[in-house]
């Protein structure tokens, strides 16, 4: 466990705890999975059986919090899905699983950077200082014959969000403490007062008949039923990643061993709760076509001036939660997604430049930077398709992995200390991997077939580079003792 203990110059600075560690989790989780995947999910898969696909989704993820709980408590160290999988199953499947988080976290800090930029050219258009459509799209979209050049607003928050990880991840922490208290007070705000005008015809019948779905530019899907019950989780676990980025802190956590239980579950319980009762009172306020023609960006806001007379307040104060719920969950990607390179540099598998830590703020700044041009280029001249569905894939891909890998730690050193440990494992582990696999069959071959192009431009890096500089002859400091590594 060297690593995990380091104290020094080249070091990443403890300075989390339990409180924020949770608050770091809400951050990710209650923000674009809330206010726009939850619309999406009602129009596109499950309308109001959408309660339903929360519920699947979140007893998932509690299988896998658990699983990432012991993990985290065992291997306190940067890296999350990868650590955990590197060590368990070898150098290949560590690499796998890395290269899938690229998706998870940097593909979606991009996507969720453009749609932060509609919603601030929404609030800036209160003020008549909307910025003009050439320079709030892509080159790709155009409307009422203006095309778009690029996405300035969508650069420009990334950068900004970028520069406040590299001044600390303390002072990250602090701001998005700020912003978890603001969105959640707006999403019980909405809760407790659309209760009132909830239409129980828009809840008859709970579960739509299976019927078949064609979206605009996407491939024909299952609606209703129980495939579309299964296709709406998927699509919703975009939002559960929250728990997942917490894990990737775990070397900056105080007392990590009892911290990163509290922090990966904790978040996980109180936003599931949100969740399915945030999705009962939108899909009770508007129907399944109201979602499906007014933009699932705007829909929430839509739903509230339209079925909420009276509240158009409220309906204002939605959007400035979605732009700063917006904000915090690409504050959490981009964290999540530096730290696992950071992890990957120091086994060898990426170049050494994403593992060098700043002199005085001691965090990977040349690989936050790296990163932003990535994400940045993305935002910026890329249209905002639906790529949380490559997310969603991501996530469970590697929930499915590191459940797999809880199970088979246990078998192979099971005198590994664990100061937290999952009850049943085999039960909870083989539950886990199941309802994880089921939620990847319900997104259907399109979202797969990515997935696996994906991985095959990883497998090229991999053995161009990874396999000749990987440092599996001498495993890194923060693996503990007995577990044997294997190419």
């Amino acid at each position: 466990m060297g690593e995990a203990q380091e104290v020094g110059e080249h070091t990443l600075k403890r300075s989390l705890g339990p409180v924020n560690l949770v608050a770091l989790g809400i951050g990710a989780i209650i923000g674009a999975g809330l206010f726009v995947r939850t619309a999406d999910a009602i129009a596109q898969r499950a309308g109001p059986s959408v309660v339903l696909a929360f519920i699947l989704a979140g007893v998932g993820c509690a299988f896998a919090g658990l699983c990432y709980a012991e993990f985290a408590s065992m291997i306190p160290v940067a890296g999350s899905a990868y650590t955990y999988s590197y060590a368990t199953m070898g150098e290949f499947v560590g690499w796998i699983i890395g290269w899938d988080l690229v998706l998870e976290y940097a593909v979606g800090a991009a996507t969720v950077a453009i749609a932060w930029s509609q919603y601030a050219n929404r609030v800036l258009g209160w003020f008549s200082l909307a910025v003009p459509y050439q320079w709030s799209h892509s080159p790709f979209e155009h409307q009422g014959g203006v095309h778009g050049i690029m996405n300035i607003p969508a650069v420009f928050i990334l950068l900004l969000l970028t520069l406040l990880l590299i001044r600390g991840t303390k002072e990250s922490a602090f701001v998005n403490g700020i912003i978890v208290v603001i969105k959640v007070a707006v999403v019980l705000l909405v809760i407790c007062i659309g209760w009132g005008f909830i239409n129980p015809a828009n809840h008859t019948p709970l579960i739509p008949a299976a019927t078949m779905y064609t979206p605009p530019h996407d491939f024909p899907h299952a609606y209703g039923g129980i495939m579309g019950i299964l296709g709406a989780a998927g699509i919703v676990f975009f939002a559960y990643i929250g728990f997942d980025a917490v894990s990737t802190a775990a070397q900056e956590a105080k007392n990590p061993a009892r911290t990163m239980p509290i922090g990966i579950l904790g978040s996980l319980v109180i936003c599931t709760v949100l969740y399915v009762l945030f999705s009962y009172v939108l899909s009770g306020l508007a129907t399944v076509e109201d979602f499906r023609t007014q933009g699932k960006e705007a829909s929430v806001a839509f739903a509230i001036s339209t079925y909420m007379p009276g509240y158009e307040w409220l309906s204002k104060s939605v959007t400035v939660a979605i732009l700063a719920g917006f904000s915090s969950v690409i504050l959490v990607m981009l964290l999540g997604q530096s730290r696992v390179f950071y992890s990957m540099s120091r086994d060898g598998l990426v170049p050494k430049v994403f593992s060098d830590v700043h002199p005085r703020f001691r965090t990977p700044y040349k690989s936050n930077m790296l990163f932003f041009v990535f994400t940045g280029v993305f935002a910026a001249f890329i249209p905002e398709e639906i790529v949380g569905d490559m997310t969603s894939i991501g996530t469970l891909f590697a929930f499915i992995l590191v459940c797999a890998g809880v199970w088979i730690l246990r078998v192979r050193s099971p005198e590994l200390e664990r100061a937290f440990r999952v009850p049943a494992a085999p039960v909870v582990c083989t539950l886990g991997i199941i309802i994880c696999g089921a939620m990847i069959y319900g997104l259907g071959w399109p979202t797969w077939l990515r997935l696996i192009v994906w991985l095959l431009i990883g497998f090229i890096f991999y053995f161009g580079y990874g396999k000749s500089h990987s440092h599996i002859n001498a495993p890194p400091p923060e693996m503990p003792e007995g577990i044997k590594l294997s190419k």
